[in-house]
């Protein structure tokens, strides 16, 4: 089983930042494709960032040139670095990841840590 858990949500100001992270109980960051999502209340979860094992990045448009995906291999985490945050980023925000197990592949989920963008 792998275990994702984030931190690093809270109560920010429009503008202000906050800095994701999501620690993964394997050694499978390095690895694997790590993903962030987002779901506010009473929509479908979305797609934020994705970054590969060869570093590439993507991110939704709506959060292109504020938002930043990395990673640290040696603490097995993946981080998300939020900046200029508006309040239509408040959100529940998950990490997952896809992994084999055995000869089928699981997508294993964050429990999710809340930001709200509010004045």
């Amino acid at each position: 089983q792998v275990h994702l858990v984030e931190s690093g949500g809270g109560l920010v100001q429009p503008g202000g930042s906050l800095r994701l992270s999501c620690a993964a109980s394997g050694n499978i960051v390095s690895t694997n494709t790590m993903r962030w999502h987002r779901q506010a209340s009473g929509k479908e979860r979305e797609l934020v960032a994705v970054i590969t094992s060869g570093g590439s990045t993507t991110y939704v448009d709506s959060v292109k040139d504020r938002f930043t995906i990395s990673r640290d291999n040696a603490k097995n985490t993946v981080y998300l670095q939020m900046n200029n945050l508006k309040p239509e980023d408040t959100a529940v925000y998950y990490c997952s990841t896809v992994l084999a197990v055995g000869s089928r592949y699981n997508l294993y989920w964050g429990q999710g840590t809340q930001v709200t963008v509010s004045s």
